[in-house]
């Protein structure tokens, strides 16, 4: 079945331009400039989106979607059902699950579960232990993005910690590695330090920042910069949170010549730890949010190339989970179906572009991953789009959450786009708050 969707304004590779995209099957099979309907759209139904924007969809590169084994979070239906409603066709999810995602066994159930169930197109990262590098030489590099390596422990602990497994890793490998970097022995001393000069129980939310802190980062994020370009590793960073880590990227060659590469996430650009005092633990994530002055140099890296993408670290948690001291509340929030509307608000507020948005969660991640033929409008291209409406304010209430844990530290913030549509694959998977969920995602393929 052919879908043409007319005079829209198209943001795609760096030009918006008033045109029309037409669908046939699972592919764009012609994108056109002006208002005329091309011949090849006779019988199509017909989709108006004059004042509307059409944005190819996001690719998130680090997202926790909990299944197996922490379901009362999340699943893999329930949170792609949250990233198409968010605009995000495409998500990786990370390892850290029960069991973990660090045998090909588990591999292949998630493949198998998503298939069944995710609504968006999906891909796996495998997990790095100290123990399963054997593992590694088994598997189909065209079907996943990457290895996964926590260099700081985090939610499920897979900390790496051997310093002959890391080099097992990054020398022996030739996929990219993507890394949770933070210097376990510095946050160690610094838990110490705290707890003994205030006490466990008055260690709230603010002190998380302080415990889990820039030198961790930094120390972590260094080391493994060093010993990739020792060895020729592709390295890519995660989340960056810190302005000081930024001296470690490159922004000068293309990104496909780049063999170090660095993400950072929307609430890194959105919050600041002077936000601890009235979200407390809704905003504790591994890494910390640090300051307002980090989140300026982030945010002008975003534009400068220092950063290359921005994703979101999706990790939903129940509220009850939140609670206590920064030690014990569990670390990482709900935030799929709010990261491109953040984006764009922060476009609204003239810190980007709409076409820059466009490049860092859609055209790049596509680009450092070699995702087949996703990521652009393009002929030829699987149709996966977002039509935004640009006139649209609305205001983040539970009502209109879509995240099996029911919260989001979002709350109450108003933006001014709304996400109108979302097709997967040329199907309509979301439309005006209601998501499609008979809709079915396709297993990203990567290109060798």
């Amino acid at each position: 079945m052919k879908t043409w969707i007319k005079n829209a304004l198209i943001i795609n590779e760096g030009r918006s331009f008033i045109g029309s995209a037409l669908i046939d099957g699972d592919f764009i099979t012609g994108v056109y400039e002006g208002k005329t309907q091309p011949a090849e759209a006779e019988g199509a139904e017909i989709v108006d989106a004059t004042g509307k924007w059409l944005l190819p969809g996001v690719i998130d590169d680090q997202v926790h979607f909990r299944e197996p084994g922490l379901t009362h979070k999340g699943s893999l239906g329930s949170e792609s059902c949250a990233a198409v409603a968010g605009g995000v066709t495409s998500f990786m999810d990370m390892p850290n699950t029960k069991p973990q995602t660090t045998t090909l066994p588990e591999l292949e159930w998630k493949f198998q579960r998503a298939a069944e169930t995710s609504v968006a197109n999906y891909s796996f990262f495998f997990g790095g232990t100290n123990d399963n590098f054997h593992e590694i030489c088994k598997l189909d590099r065209s079907r996943i993005p990457g290895l996964k390596l926590f260099l700081g422990s985090s939610t499920g602990n897979m900390l790496v910690n051997s310093p002959e497994t890391l080099r097992r890793f990054f020398g022996e490998t030739d996929l990219l590695i993507a890394i949770h970097a933070e210097k376990e022995e510095i946050i160690q001393r610094n838990k110490t330090f705290y707890i003994d000069r205030y006490g466990e129980e008055k260690l709230d939310a603010s002190f998380h920042p302080k415990i889990r802190s820039e030198e961790a980062c930094y120390a972590s994020s260094a080391e493994a910069v060093n010993l990739a370009e020792a060895l020729g590793t592709r390295l890519h960073i995660l989340h960056v949170s810190t302005a000081k880590e930024l001296q470690l990227f490159d922004n000068k060659a293309p990104l496909r010549n780049k063999k170090i590469t660095s993400e950072t996430c929307v609430q890194y650009l959105w919050f600041s730890d002077e936000d601890y005092a009235t979200l407390g633990n809704r905003m504790k994530w591994n890494p910390s949010i640090k300051s307002a002055a980090d989140r300026t140099a982030l945010r002008e890296a975003v534009n400068t190339g220092l950063i290359d993408i921005v994703a979101t670290d999706h990790a939903p948690h129940l509220l009850s989970e939140k609670e206590g001291s920064c030690l014990t509340a569990a670390s990482g929030a709900p935030m799929v179906q709010h990261s491109l509307v953040v984006m764009l608000e922060l476009a609204y507020r003239g810190i980007y572009t709409k076409e820059k948005v466009v490049e860092k969660m859609s055209h790049l991640p596509a680009e450092l991953f070699r995702i087949d033929r996703r990521g652009y409008i393009r002929p030829g291209y699987y149709a996966d789009l977002v039509l935004v409406d640009p006139s649209d304010k609305w205001t983040v209430t539970q009502d209109n959450l879509l995240y099996r844990c029911g919260w989001s530290p979002l709350e109450g913030q108003t933006f001014h786009r709304q996400v109108w549509k979302t097709y997967i694959n040329g199907t309509q998977a979301y439309s005006n708050g209601m998501v499609n969920d008979a809709v079915r995602g396709k297993e990203l393929k990567y290109l060798l």
